[in-house]
Protein backbone atom coordinates (compact mmCIF):
# COMPACT_ATOMS: atom_id res chain seq x y z
CA UNK A 1 0.00 0.00 0.00
CA UNK A 2 1.14 3.36 -0.40
CA UNK A 3 0.59 5.46 2.79
CA UNK A 4 3.32 5.47 5.27
CA UNK A 5 1.04 6.10 8.32
CA UNK A 6 -2.14 3.51 8.18
CA UNK A 7 -4.92 4.00 10.41
CA UNK A 8 -5.06 1.29 13.05
CA UNK A 9 -8.11 -1.06 13.99
CA UNK A 10 -10.09 1.54 16.45
CA UNK A 11 -9.42 4.16 13.85
CA UNK A 12 -10.82 2.05 11.06
CA UNK A 13 -14.00 1.02 12.93
CA UNK A 14 -14.32 4.77 13.86
CA UNK A 15 -14.65 6.00 10.29
CA UNK A 16 -17.39 2.53 9.59
CA UNK A 17 -19.37 3.52 12.48
CA UNK A 18 -19.16 7.16 11.23
CA UNK A 19 -20.21 6.11 7.57
CA UNK A 20 -22.84 3.66 8.40
CA UNK A 21 -24.63 6.24 10.69
CA UNK A 22 -24.62 9.03 8.19
CA UNK A 23 -25.64 6.80 5.43
CA UNK A 24 -28.53 5.48 7.53
CA UNK A 25 -29.79 8.96 8.31
CA UNK A 26 -29.60 9.81 4.68
CA UNK A 27 -31.49 7.12 3.43
CA UNK A 28 -28.82 4.87 1.30
CA UNK A 29 -28.28 1.93 3.78
CA UNK A 30 -26.65 -0.42 0.59
CA UNK A 31 -27.25 1.83 -2.44
CA UNK A 32 -24.95 4.21 -4.47
CA UNK A 33 -24.48 7.64 -3.84
CA UNK A 34 -23.52 8.38 -6.82
CA UNK A 35 -24.15 12.02 -8.20
CA UNK A 36 -26.78 12.35 -5.15
CA UNK A 37 -24.13 13.58 -3.29
CA UNK A 38 -24.69 16.88 -4.50
CA UNK A 39 -28.25 16.71 -3.11
CA UNK A 40 -27.09 15.25 0.62
CA UNK A 41 -25.05 17.88 0.55
CA UNK A 42 -27.87 20.75 -0.49
CA UNK A 43 -29.64 19.21 2.15
CA UNK A 44 -26.97 19.47 4.82
CA UNK A 45 -26.77 23.46 3.86
CA UNK A 46 -23.70 23.20 2.62
CA UNK A 47 -23.38 25.29 -0.68
CA UNK A 48 -20.97 24.08 -3.57
CA UNK A 49 -19.13 26.47 -5.45
CA UNK A 50 -17.91 24.64 -8.33
CA UNK A 51 -14.64 26.75 -10.11
CA UNK A 52 -11.78 25.00 -11.97
CA UNK A 53 -8.13 25.58 -10.61
CA UNK A 54 -5.41 24.44 -12.92
CA UNK A 55 -1.98 23.37 -11.64
CA UNK A 56 0.34 25.76 -11.68
CA UNK A 57 3.68 23.49 -10.51
CA UNK A 58 4.43 19.60 -10.48
CA UNK A 59 2.40 19.02 -7.26
CA UNK A 60 -1.66 18.65 -7.95
CA UNK A 61 -3.61 21.50 -7.76
CA UNK A 62 -6.13 21.54 -4.40
CA UNK A 63 -8.82 19.14 -5.11
CA UNK A 64 -11.82 20.60 -2.81
CA UNK A 65 -11.61 23.08 0.42
CA UNK A 66 -14.24 23.67 2.80
CA UNK A 67 -14.91 26.96 4.18
CA UNK A 68 -16.71 28.58 7.29
CA UNK A 69 -18.14 32.42 7.16
CA UNK A 70 -20.03 33.36 10.13
CA UNK A 71 -22.33 35.76 9.09
CA UNK A 72 -24.04 37.82 12.22
CA UNK A 73 -24.86 34.98 14.10
CA UNK A 74 -25.18 32.51 11.56
CA UNK A 75 -22.27 30.20 10.36
CA UNK A 76 -22.24 29.39 6.16
CA UNK A 77 -20.22 26.50 5.15
CA UNK A 78 -19.24 26.01 1.78
CA UNK A 79 -17.23 23.67 -0.35
CA UNK A 80 -14.76 25.05 -2.82
CA UNK A 81 -14.76 22.51 -5.73
CA UNK A 82 -12.03 22.04 -8.13
CA UNK A 83 -13.72 20.84 -11.31
CA UNK A 84 -10.76 20.79 -13.25
CA UNK A 85 -10.27 17.48 -12.23
CA UNK A 86 -11.64 14.07 -13.41
CA UNK A 87 -15.32 13.95 -12.38
CA UNK A 88 -15.19 11.14 -10.12
CA UNK A 89 -12.33 12.30 -8.51
CA UNK A 90 -14.51 15.74 -7.59
CA UNK A 91 -17.26 13.21 -5.84
CA UNK A 92 -14.51 11.65 -3.72
CA UNK A 93 -13.17 15.73 -3.18
CA UNK A 94 -17.21 16.05 -2.09
CA UNK A 95 -17.16 13.20 0.05
CA UNK A 96 -13.50 13.75 2.26
CA UNK A 97 -14.91 17.27 2.41
CA UNK A 98 -18.17 15.35 4.47
CA UNK A 99 -15.75 13.94 7.03
CA UNK A 100 -14.25 17.22 7.83
CA UNK A 101 -17.66 18.09 8.12
CA UNK A 102 -18.81 15.81 10.78
CA UNK A 103 -16.33 16.00 12.56
CA UNK A 104 -15.33 19.37 12.84
CA UNK A 105 -11.82 20.03 12.01
CA UNK A 106 -12.46 23.43 10.58
CA UNK A 107 -11.99 25.20 7.56
CA UNK A 108 -9.68 22.89 5.03
CA UNK A 109 -7.99 22.97 1.89
CA UNK A 110 -6.92 19.48 0.46
CA UNK A 111 -4.89 17.65 -2.41
CA UNK A 112 -6.39 14.12 -2.46
CA UNK A 113 -2.84 12.83 -4.01
CA UNK A 114 -0.56 14.58 -1.72
CA UNK A 115 -1.80 13.40 2.11
CA UNK A 116 0.03 10.03 2.72
CA UNK A 117 1.21 11.90 6.02
CA UNK A 118 -1.19 12.81 7.46
CA UNK A 119 -3.55 10.79 9.73
CA UNK A 120 -6.59 13.18 9.88
CA UNK A 121 -6.75 13.11 5.77
CA UNK A 122 -6.17 9.56 5.61
CA UNK A 123 -8.94 8.83 7.49
CA UNK A 124 -10.62 11.58 5.22
CA UNK A 125 -9.63 9.42 2.58
CA UNK A 126 -10.96 6.54 4.15
CA UNK A 127 -14.32 7.84 5.10
CA UNK A 128 -15.12 8.77 1.35
CA UNK A 129 -13.89 5.36 0.11
CA UNK A 130 -16.69 3.91 2.46
CA UNK A 131 -18.79 6.00 2.26
CA UNK A 132 -19.47 5.77 -1.60
CA UNK A 133 -19.07 2.43 -0.92
CA UNK A 134 -19.17 0.49 2.20
CA UNK A 135 -16.71 -2.73 2.75
CA UNK A 136 -19.86 -5.00 3.99
CA UNK A 137 -21.13 -3.95 0.57
CA UNK A 138 -18.46 -4.77 -1.75
CA UNK A 139 -17.77 -7.78 0.03
CA UNK A 140 -21.40 -9.11 -0.36
CA UNK A 141 -20.65 -7.75 -4.54
CA UNK A 142 -18.22 -10.34 -4.41
CA UNK A 143 -19.26 -13.37 -3.22
CA UNK A 144 -22.77 -12.60 -5.15
CA UNK A 145 -20.71 -12.23 -8.05
CA UNK A 146 -17.91 -15.25 -7.69
CA UNK A 147 -19.18 -17.18 -4.84
CA UNK A 148 -15.91 -16.55 -3.00
CA UNK A 149 -14.40 -13.76 -0.98
CA UNK A 150 -11.37 -13.75 -3.49
CA UNK A 151 -10.77 -12.59 -6.75
CA UNK A 152 -6.92 -13.57 -6.57
CA UNK A 153 -7.64 -16.53 -9.09
CA UNK A 154 -8.75 -14.29 -11.62
CA UNK A 155 -7.26 -13.41 -14.64
CA UNK A 156 -6.56 -9.48 -15.43
CA UNK A 157 -9.57 -8.89 -17.73
CA UNK A 158 -12.17 -10.49 -15.34
CA UNK A 159 -10.97 -8.62 -12.62
CA UNK A 160 -10.87 -5.20 -14.82
CA UNK A 161 -14.38 -5.72 -16.09
CA UNK A 162 -15.45 -6.29 -12.63
CA UNK A 163 -13.72 -3.34 -11.36
CA UNK A 164 -15.13 -1.26 -14.66
CA UNK A 165 -18.86 -2.54 -13.68
CA UNK A 166 -18.06 -1.02 -9.88
CA UNK A 167 -16.78 2.14 -11.20
CA UNK A 168 -20.02 2.98 -13.50
CA UNK A 169 -21.93 1.72 -10.28
CA UNK A 170 -20.45 3.35 -7.02
CA UNK A 171 -18.70 6.27 -9.07
CA UNK A 172 -15.53 5.46 -6.65
CA UNK A 173 -12.31 6.30 -8.90
CA UNK A 174 -10.49 3.32 -10.44
CA UNK A 175 -7.53 3.63 -8.20
CA UNK A 176 -9.60 3.98 -4.90
CA UNK A 177 -11.04 1.04 -6.11
CA UNK A 178 -8.47 -0.83 -6.44
CA UNK A 179 -6.81 0.01 -3.04
CA UNK A 180 -10.47 -0.95 -1.34
CA UNK A 181 -9.92 -4.80 -2.56
CA UNK A 182 -6.25 -5.06 -1.03
CA UNK A 183 -7.79 -3.81 2.04
CA UNK A 184 -10.09 -6.26 1.76
CA UNK A 185 -7.22 -9.32 0.69
CA UNK A 186 -9.70 -9.78 -2.31
CA UNK A 187 -6.67 -9.26 -4.34
CA UNK A 188 -3.19 -10.34 -3.93
CA UNK A 189 -0.09 -7.85 -3.46
CA UNK A 190 0.50 -8.68 -7.27
CA UNK A 191 -2.57 -8.08 -8.94
CA UNK A 192 -2.61 -4.71 -6.71
CA UNK A 193 0.61 -3.64 -8.39
CA UNK A 194 -0.25 -4.68 -11.90
CA UNK A 195 -3.77 -2.81 -11.60
CA UNK A 196 -1.85 -0.02 -10.43
CA UNK A 197 0.28 0.49 -13.66
CA UNK A 198 -2.63 0.50 -15.02
CA UNK A 199 -3.34 4.20 -16.88
CA UNK A 200 -6.89 4.28 -16.08
CA UNK A 201 -7.37 7.60 -17.85
CA UNK A 202 -6.48 6.41 -21.55
CA UNK A 203 -10.12 5.93 -22.66
CA UNK A 204 -8.11 3.97 -25.63
CA UNK A 205 -6.47 1.74 -22.99
CA UNK A 206 -7.08 -1.80 -22.01
CA UNK A 207 -9.52 -0.28 -19.36
CA UNK A 208 -10.86 2.85 -21.42
CA UNK A 209 -11.81 0.05 -23.78
CA UNK A 210 -13.80 -1.96 -21.42
CA UNK A 211 -15.02 1.32 -19.61
CA UNK A 212 -16.85 2.08 -23.13
CA UNK A 213 -18.16 -1.14 -23.70
CA UNK A 214 -19.84 -1.94 -20.28
CA UNK A 215 -20.99 2.00 -19.93
CA UNK A 216 -20.15 4.21 -22.48
CA UNK A 217 -22.18 7.46 -20.74
CA UNK A 218 -21.37 6.95 -17.50
CA UNK A 219 -17.75 6.02 -17.78
CA UNK A 220 -16.77 8.57 -20.21
CA UNK A 221 -19.05 11.44 -17.52
CA UNK A 222 -16.36 9.74 -14.75
CA UNK A 223 -13.30 10.41 -16.83
CA UNK A 224 -13.67 13.80 -17.96
CA UNK A 225 -12.48 17.63 -16.47
CA UNK A 226 -15.77 19.09 -16.10
CA UNK A 227 -14.37 22.49 -15.66
CA UNK A 228 -18.03 23.62 -14.42
CA UNK A 229 -18.25 27.04 -13.36
CA UNK A 230 -21.55 27.32 -11.01
CA UNK A 231 -23.20 26.82 -7.70
CA UNK A 232 -26.84 24.69 -6.69
CA UNK A 233 -29.60 26.25 -7.97
CA UNK A 234 -30.71 26.42 -4.19
CA UNK A 235 -27.78 29.19 -4.39
CA UNK A 236 -28.63 31.05 -7.39
CA UNK A 237 -32.51 31.25 -5.67
CA UNK A 238 -31.48 33.24 -2.98
CA UNK A 239 -29.29 35.28 -5.14
CA UNK A 240 -31.99 36.27 -7.13
CA UNK A 241 -34.60 36.50 -4.32
CA UNK A 242 -32.26 38.35 -2.18
CA UNK A 243 -32.66 41.08 -5.20
CA UNK A 244 -36.46 40.91 -5.07
CA UNK A 245 -36.46 41.72 -1.52
CA UNK A 246 -34.05 44.55 -1.75
CA UNK A 247 -31.48 42.85 0.23
CA UNK A 248 -28.57 43.58 -2.20
CA UNK A 249 -28.43 45.92 -5.20
CA UNK A 250 -28.41 45.65 -9.25
CA UNK A 251 -24.63 45.85 -9.14
CA UNK A 252 -24.06 43.34 -6.53
CA UNK A 253 -26.94 41.05 -8.44
CA UNK A 254 -24.93 41.32 -11.36
CA UNK A 255 -21.35 40.34 -9.67
CA UNK A 256 -22.82 37.31 -7.80
CA UNK A 257 -24.61 35.96 -10.56
CA UNK A 258 -21.18 36.31 -12.89
CA UNK A 259 -19.61 34.32 -10.55
CA UNK A 260 -21.24 31.38 -11.59
CA UNK A 261 -20.90 32.23 -15.37
CA UNK A 262 -24.98 33.71 -15.45
CA UNK A 263 -26.46 36.71 -15.94
CA UNK A 264 -29.19 38.69 -14.76
CA UNK A 265 -31.10 38.11 -18.27
CA UNK A 266 -30.76 34.12 -18.00
CA UNK A 267 -33.93 35.33 -15.72
CA UNK A 268 -35.62 37.35 -16.66
CA UNK A 269 -34.11 41.00 -16.44
CA UNK A 270 -32.16 43.54 -18.22
CA UNK A 271 -29.67 45.34 -16.67
CA UNK A 272 -26.13 47.43 -18.42
CA UNK A 273 -23.75 44.90 -16.84
CA UNK A 274 -21.08 47.37 -15.36
CA UNK A 275 -17.17 46.64 -16.29
CA UNK A 276 -15.92 45.65 -12.74
CA UNK A 277 -13.82 42.89 -12.02
CA UNK A 278 -15.30 39.83 -10.07
CA UNK A 279 -11.94 38.84 -7.72
CA UNK A 280 -12.68 38.23 -4.14
CA UNK A 281 -13.55 33.94 -5.55
CA UNK A 282 -10.33 33.99 -7.10
CA UNK A 283 -8.29 35.88 -3.96
CA UNK A 284 -9.31 33.23 -1.93
CA UNK A 285 -7.98 30.12 -3.79
CA UNK A 286 -5.22 31.87 -4.81
CA UNK A 287 -3.82 32.89 -1.78
CA UNK A 288 -4.69 28.89 -0.37
CA UNK A 289 -2.95 28.04 -3.31
CA UNK A 290 0.25 30.70 -2.32
CA UNK A 291 0.43 29.29 0.68
CA UNK A 292 1.05 25.41 0.06
CA UNK A 293 3.22 25.86 -2.54
CA UNK A 294 5.36 28.00 -0.41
Amino acid sequence: MNSIIKLNEVQIEEVRKLVSEQRRLLGFVETPIANDIFNILDNLGIIVLEYPIKSVSSRPAFSAALIYIKDNSKELVFIGLNTDDYFDKQIFALAHELYHYYVKTGSHLSRLDDEENNIIEIAANRFAAEFLLPEETLKRIIITDFKSSSLKSLNLNTLLRFITRLHCTWWLPYRSLVRRLKEIDAISTEQYNGLYLINERDLDGEYGRLGKAINEEIFIKLNRRTNNLGTSPKVIETIIRNFEDNLINVDQFIKLLKEFNKSPEDFGYNFKISDDDINEFNDFFNKEEDVNES
